[in-house]
Parts: C-alpha cells; structure tokens; sequence
C-alpha cells in the first residue's frame, strides 16, 4: 500500500469530517471522491491510520474521525492557503473604511473576522513597548506641570501629566519639544528615552533638565509595557448557538483568562512569520483542548503585500513566510474547533492582518483599497 494514498485518504476524511461533522466511512469516501481504488482497500487504509494515530472511531461499526495528529499532518500540509474571493476581499476593504480611530478598526476587524469564520475572533492592540516614536507635544498646562502627548507609529495615543517644579518658559519647552521631535522620532521608546538622557547632558540644554527626566521616565514606563494593551474579542455568542454550552463551558473559561490567551497567541505569531496553527494540546491551555487557534502578526511589515505566500513547516507549526517581514506589534486570530474549515480560516486570519498591517502602518483608517493593494490576501 502506498504511503503516499493513504495520505489522500487521510486528508479526504479530514475535508468530509470538516464539513460534514459526522464519522466518515469508507464507502462514503470512495462515493465523493475519485481515489481509485475499492471501498475495501479504503477501509484498510483507514485501520492502518488508526494504528498510526491519525484517525480515531468513535463507535464500533460507525466510520472514523480525525485525531489531533491528522489534524496537524493536514495543515502541515496545505501546499497554498486558498486566498479569499474577490468579493470577499473587496467586502474587507468596505468593512474597514470609515474607521476614525485605530481602537475602532481593530473592533472592526475582530466583527468582521468572526462573521468570516464563524469562530471565535480576537484582535489586540499594539504592545506600546514595541511601537516607536512618531511624535511628541509638551504643552505646559500649569505653573509646574507640562502634558506630554505621545504618539507612536502605530496611532496610539498617550498622554502624561509630568511634574516640572523649575518650569521653563513657554519658548524653551518649545524648543525642547522640537529638538526631541528630530532627534527621537522613529526609534523606540526605550532608545528615545536614552536620547533624551543624552540630549540633556549639553551646557546648552540645562534649563530643561527637570523636563527631560520626567520626559525619559515616561518614555520608559511606556516603553516596560510588555502586554498587548486592549483585546478585542467578537463571536462568542455565535458560536454558544452551534454548540451546547457544556461543550464550550471550557473554552468560555479559556477566554476570560485574556493574559493566557495574549500570551498564547502573540508567541504563536511571533514563532511564525506568517499564519501559526496551534490544535489541542499544542495550545498548552487546558480551555482549548479541544480547540484550535489560527493567529497572524501585523505592522511593521516590510515584506510586499502583494506578494506571493508560501506555506512552510517548522516544529508543530504552520507559518506563510512572508520574506523581510519583521516582528509584529500585535496579533489576529480565530479560535474554533479542532475541526474548524483551516484553509479558510488562515486566509481570512492572513487576508485581515494585511489589511490591519497597511491601515496602522500609514495610519489611514478607512482609507485602504483592496484593489490598489493587489487584493490584501
């Protein structure tokens, strides 16, 4: 028997349990697909994956479904990640537009991802201690004290109220504004706070000491900021009506337990420079043994959007090496059962994390175009 059929067994029970969520017989299999031999050496291929762990039968005499380690040879496997249609790209771009603000698109994209999937949608906002400086305003509000509003690369948004008792004058913060403006912008917000350090050991830059220590100081508590920030989660309350709330009562608790899930799902993005798979066990999270979760990085990307994915294993997981990219700033992901439709759900997972790449990117909510970006999947 070769090796090689009863792989394409294997992934043709897969694809029927998938759509169908019943065991899948041989006889059935031999009916909707053209593999080319007898029911009979159908079924002896299945018992033979059974013994490797691919396959498992729930009941005697009943057909047979995938195990977690099918499952993983499966996605493993997915030669190409079937890109979205064209009308589904194009209802992406029209969904996204008219965001006013990056907390608004990332609610957004979490909607729109979970009406894709069916599943389970969760999107975070970047980790402000890997964004960098876009741009700083000192505005002195007080006789000692100066509000500092600090804008990152990614639209974020943070304002600190610094105590300066030896308040410059109006002129001078101005000034100083300015000269961290051209010297820190575009580094991140652990370096800007080395070069405000620095900027101020000048005979020059005296007057504005107090200033910039409080300055460094914000800068670096932002900067020692390790978590995600906000989570955006949509669909649960789909999913709740497909499934008995018994089923989902330790998937319900896995998402509650947000700084596991961020944790999780931002190793898995970082570990793959495309789409990573975890199914089961992978997961290491008890909630979601029986659950799979699809995730993507986005910003920072350097790699061309319009580019050609190609699909690479390494270890247990999936990745779609996008060539040049660097790490993510944040995530999107799907969480959904172990017999979830992958294929789809990586492309939309893919196709939203282009989209959310290019809108924090150029901070042009509600201005991106699916066409003029070859697509965005």
């Amino acid at each position: 028997m070769a090796q090689s059929r009863r792989m394409i067994v294997l992934r043709a029970v897969i694809e029927d349990y998938i759509r169908s969520q019943e065991p899948v017989g041989s006889s059935s299999l031999t009916k909707h697909h053209d593999l080319g031999v007898s029911s009979a050496t159908v079924r002896n291929d299945m018992a033979a994956l059974e013994d490797e762990g691919y396959l498992i039968q729930p009941h005697t005499s009943a057909g047979r479904i995938p195990t977690e380690q099918g499952y993983r040879y499966f996605v493993d496997r997915l030669s190409t990640v079937v890109p979205l249609t064209q009308a589904q790209r194009r209802g992406i771009g029209r969904f996204l537009q008219g965001s006013i603000s990056l907390q608004d698109t990332l609610q957004r994209a979490a909607r729109l991802l979970a009406n894709i999937t069916g599943q389970v949608a969760v999107v975070s906002s970047p980790a402000l201690s890997k964004t960098t400086l876009r741009h700083v305003e000192l505005v002195p509000i007080a006789m000692s004290t100066v509000l500092a509003v600090i804008i990152t690369d990614t639209g974020s948004v943070a304002q600190h109220t610094l105590d300066v008792p030896a308040m410059p004058e109006r002129e001078t913060v101005s000034a100083f504004s300015n000269r961290v403006n051209d010297q820190c912008v575009g580094l991140s917000l652990a370096k800007a706070a080395e070069q405000v350090r620095q900027l101020v050991k000048r005979p020059d830059m005296t007057d504005v000491q107090r200033l910039a220590t409080v300055l460094a100081q914000a800068f670096e508590s932002m900067a020692e900021d390790e978590t995600a920030g906000d989570l955006y989660m949509a669909g649960t309350s789909r999913l709740a009506h497909r499934r008995s709330i018994v089923d989902l009562a330790p998937l319900f608790d896995a998402l509650e337990e947000q700084v596991v899930l961020m944790k999780l799902m931002s190793s898995l993005s970082e570990e793959n420079s495309g789409v990573g798979v975890a199914i089961g066990s992978e997961t290491h999270t008890p909630g979601l043994m029986h659950s799979a979760v699809v995730t993507s990085g986005y910003g920072h990307s350097s790699n061309d959007l319009r580019g050609d994915v190609q699909t690479q294993r390494q270890g247990t997981g999936t990745q779609n090496a996008l060539a040049g990219s660097d790490q993510p700033v944040a995530f999107v992901g799907s969480i959904g059962p172990t017999h979830m439709d992958y294929s789809t759900t990586m492309a939309a997972v893919r196709a939203v994390a282009r989209y959310l790449t290019v809108l924090v990117s150029h901070d042009s909510y509600g201005a991106y175009d699916a066409d003029e970006q070859g697509g965005g999947s």
